[in-house]
């Protein structure tokens, strides 16, 4: 028999919720032929055969983006407890925590948290509401979309740092993350290397963003299965149980964040790391979302791995590609592995297979290893125009 309750490296927590199986959807990149429903359905199918159960044994359904009745329904599945948080890409990482806090108070217990997205094949300017304040405040001034968005808060963290140094490390982060990438036959640009004068000499789309700098559009679904400790003993395989979980927002218009150099990651982080009883130097493997590099950067910085304007110096020598001391973004990321909009859910697929040992040719090992899986993930998402974020963190043993 498992032991369902446990601790963690520090010896502080009990093992109570776990993820028991996560999945991708059976075809990613360009799939025309697909909808969104359809990736959801193909990475809930997985994710569930991945766990060892069946739709027939789920009861809580959470995604965003669409609504959970319209996604249940063509699921097949009639929920007891249903929730639909939807603050951009952060919100999976935010509905473990949901659904926890759904599982204690016996409102469910097995949660599908499934995210799908024809991204790619389903592009086209939508009409938006005229009178949500970014239609009346930040679109009529040419703040139309995250690429602009996120340059400009990009722009003001060279202000205070420095150009170069800024470069410096978005141009190690784009190239790291590709590294990941051309070794998971999964993601988008496994096939396609490349240099730091490829990235610098890519065009630029919003300065200071270059091509590189920016994440993928692609079609694709993912979804996890979280449940009870007493569920997991009878799932396929050992459970990665969910340690800590702290979320938040603090802004919706880029022209009313706090600080265009500081991200909420910075309460939700420690928030996190707390529960689960934790340091960063216990962490074994980071996930960042990387809607664009200067994300990651800022990332970083906010949960405290460095200090504010540092992390050209903590990123630098391609510490965070295969090989070096700080895996970060294993699977290719959302900058070269998939992105088809939201992408939240694929962090915690991989962070959960690397905890399991199951990444192939990127699997990395615990800190001063060099042939024991890992034990601790940091997971770490964010939505919005830098506005949310969702920090989770998940262990083993």
């Amino acid at each position: 028999m498992r032991e369902e309750k446990g601790m963690t490296s520090s010896g502080s927590r009990e093992r109570e919720i776990a993820i028991v199986g996560v999945a991708e959807s059976d075809e990613m990149g360009t799939v025309p032929n697909k909808s969104s429903l359809q990736h959801h359905a193909e990475a809930a199918h997985n994710a569930l055969a991945d766990a060892g159960l069946s739709k027939n044994d789920v009861d809580g359904v959470f995604t965003a983006g669409f609504s959970t009745m319209a996604t249940a329904e063509y699921l097949g599945i009639q929920p007891r407890f249903t929730d639909n948080t939807s603050v951009g890409g952060s919100s999976f990482v935010i509905h473990v925590a949901h659904a926890i806090a759904a599982i204690k108070a016996g409102y469910c217990e097995v949660a599908l948290i499934t995210h799908g997205q024809a991204g790619r094949s389903t592009r086209g300017r939508v009409p938006g509401d005229p009178n949500l304040p970014v239609a009346q405040y930040e679109a009529p001034y040419g703040m139309v979309g995250q690429p602009i968005n996120y340059a400009l808060a990009c722009s003001r963290y060279m202000h205070e740092y420095g150009e170069d140094r800024a470069r410096q490390a978005m141009a190690e982060i784009a190239v790291s993350t590709r590294k990941w990438a051309n070794l998971n036959p999964k993601a988008a640009m496994h096939d396609t290397p490349m240099t730091f004068d490829d990235y610098h000499d890519s065009r630029y789309v919003a300065w200071p963003f270059h091509l590189f700098d920016c994440c993928l559009v692609t079609d694709s679904g993912a979804s996890i299965i979280v449940t009870t400790a007493e569920r997991a003993r009878a799932c396929r395989k050992e459970p990665v149980w969910v340690l800590g979980a702290g979320e938040g927002h603090d802004h919706n218009l880029i022209s009313m964040m706090p600080s265009l150099t500081s991200l909420i990651a910075r309460e939700t982080g420690p928030k996190a790391m707390a529960q689960a009883g934790i340091s960063h130097d216990d962490i074994d493997l980071t996930m960042i979302y990387d809607s664009f590099t200067y994300t990651v950067m800022l990332t970083l910085e906010s949960l405290g791995f460095c200090g504010p304007g540092e992390v050209a110096d903590f990123v630098a020598g391609q510490r965070t590609a295969p090989g070096g001391d700080f895996p970060l973004n294993t699977n290719g990321g959302g900058l070269s592995y998939s992105h088809p909009g939201m992408y939240g859910s694929f962090l915690l697929v991989e962070a959960v297979r690397q905890l399991r040992g199951e990444a192939g040719d990127r699997q990395v090992h615990r800190k001063g290893t060099n042939d024991q899986n890992p034990q601790i993930s940091l997971v770490n998402g964010t939505g919005g125009s830098l506005s949310s974020t969702g920090t989770v963190v998940l262990g083993t043993g």
